[in-house]
């Protein structure tokens, strides 16, 4: 299990053999890299998740939801 942060893709941007996409990321945008998921295009509107400026997998809305409350559980310092 690898800790990933969940964002929202905004753009695709031009160039960079379509392996850069712009991703929100709570309110900030930040460039990541889309090519491991060559298989399973990414898009704008999608959610992901990122590990080390990597998509390593798509995900829904509920999914990137968890994913931020496991983040803000482990912040906090407190047991499930």
């Amino acid at each position: 299990m690898c800790l990933g942060i969940p964002g929202r893709v905004v753009e695709i941007p031009e160039g960079y053999h379509h392996q850069i996409a712009l991703v929100d990321v709570s309110g900030e945008q930040r460039r990541v890299n889309i090519g491991l998921l060559e298989d399973d295009p990414v898009r704008p509107g999608d959610w992901v998740i990122i590990h080390m400026g990597f998509v390593v997998e798509k995900t829904d809305a509920a999914g990137a939801a968890e994913a931020m409350a496991g983040l803000r559980l482990l912040g906090s310092g407190e047991q499930p």
